[in-house]
């Protein structure tokens, strides 16, 4: 089956939505199928080998110039591609690409506006490749930003278009008036543009059902699976390690485990707390980080924490298993959850919050707590229990690992995902 996947890059950082990306066209191409994976706005960044080609369409830097200045929508094509040139993408990203919803609202309704917005020239060259040079039997799109690339795809009678669900609300709720309305106006009605749309959960199958105002017959969830060579066990003898792994932002929650853990850290019974943080640090965050030391510096947790940088796939495995607890306490309600898969992977027991997608997770796997959210009381409490309590903490991480072995794996992933599109070729 030859399948067109256009992936959205994310200005160079490791996002949960390009590890899925990738992950899923490397596993459908293992399974035999035709698969082109195409960079749209930036070229993907992932921690396992890249399978995406390199070229980049709908370029951030050509979508943004394109956006304000009128005369770059008509300019020829030689010139867009010295735009589209990889060393500027990186040149760009070194110096902090905004990916700031409040700066982003007029493009952001633009490209949803499709063939009506200012990259129509961008979504015409876009059809033009995937019609006729690629001739897909099906499109994919990685997240419903993109849906104004569907309509033009059916208007020349392409392929069905398969849409995945993302997180993409937690962008969108932080659009400014009045692209925060004009922007959920046009996503329902051009979701009508889709065929399908996949979460890797019921919680976000419902609530983008809801939120897009689609009939839920048209929303299949395939859960993410993951490459599971390198995953192993954590090791048997390991310092009471808090761990957590995640982009650096008040979104993710770090601030709420380093109350939790300054808490953890006053109590006598327990071991010696320490905590351990790792992920992609954005410009625009090392300000909420530096506040996170500051705070940590003058506090009981002094001297036991430690951010580890961003990581590379080999380097993100040792460091989950070094882990005796791993916690990603969210501020917004999480859609993915891929960090508590990795580490239940490792067979290290999860401590998050109770809403989103963490639930659903939780029930399934039986990999750890689950904790009141935005109540760094309530996740120190439950983070104590597994402390104190080591083996039941081993027999929550070996029930997730053995949940994440059987069921959470990129070539069932990937077989879920082909059958989809099969039903949609035949229908």
């Amino acid at each position: 089956m030859k399948i067109a996947y256009l992936a959205a890059g994310a200005a160079g950082m490791y996002c949960g939505s390009c590890l899925h990306d990738n992950t899923l066209a490397a596993a459908l191409l293992e399974l035999g199928e035709d698969v082109v994976l195409a960079p749209i706005y930036t070229p993907i960044r992932t921690d396992e080998p890249d399978v995406s080609q390199p070229h980049v369409f709908y370029g951030g830097i050509n979508a943004y110039l394109q956006q304000h200045f009128r005369i770059f929508r008509h300019t020829p094509r030689w010139l867009d591609r010295w735009f589209d040139h990889p060393a500027l993408f990186r040149f760009i990203e070194g110096r902090g690409a905004s990916v700031d919803p409040a700066k982003l609202g007029g493009m952001t309704v633009s490209m949803l506006q499709g063939e009506e917005g200012n990259q129509r020239k961008e979504l015409e060259r876009l059809v033009d490749w995937l019609l006729k040079e690629i001739r897909p039997e099906v499109v994919h799109l990685s997240n419903t930003m993109m849906l104004g690339l569907a309509r033009m795809i059916a208007q020349r009678c392409g392929p069905p278009v398969v849409c995945s669900l993302a997180g993409e609300d937690v962008f969108l709720e932080k659009l400014l008036p009045p692209y925060y309305e004009q922007a959920r106006e046009l996503l329902r009605e051009r979701a009508s543009d889709v065929d399908a749309f996949v979460a890797l959960n019921r919680y976000f199958a419902d609530f983008m059902a809801d939120y897009l105002a689609v009939d839920s017959g048209r929303m299949h969830v395939i859960p993410h699976g993951l490459r599971l060579e390198g995953h192993g066990r954590r090791a048997e003898e390991t310092p009471a390690r808090v761990g957590f792994v995640a982009r650096i932002c008040e979104d993710k929650g770090l601030h709420q485990l380093v109350e939790a853990c300054e808490s953890l850290a006053q109590r006598p019974e327990l071991p010696k707390v320490e905590l351990h943080a790792a992920g992609y640090l954005g410009t625009g965050d090392r300000k909420y980080l530096q506040s996170v030391i500051a705070r940590v510096a003058q506090g009981p947790l002094a001297g036991r924490f430690t951010y580890h940088g961003e990581l590379n796939r080999a380097e993100k495995i040792r460091f989950l298993q070094s882990l005796t607890v791993f916690s990603t306490p969210t501020v917004y309600r999480e859609s993915k959850g891929l960090p508590a898969l990795e580490a239940l992977a490792n067979a290290v027991p999860v401590v998050v919050p109770a809403h989103g997608a963490f639930p659903e997770l939780l029930k399934d796997t039986g990999g750890g707590l689950l904790c009141e959210p935005h109540n760094a009381a309530d996740l120190a409490e439950k983070i104590a229990e597994l402390l104190l309590d080591p083996v039941r903490a081993r027999q929550l991480g070996d029930k997730g690992q053995q949940a994440i072995q059987d069921r959470y794996h990129a070539a069932e992933m990937a077989l879920r995902t082909k059958t989809l599109y099969g039903q949609l070729r035949r229908g």
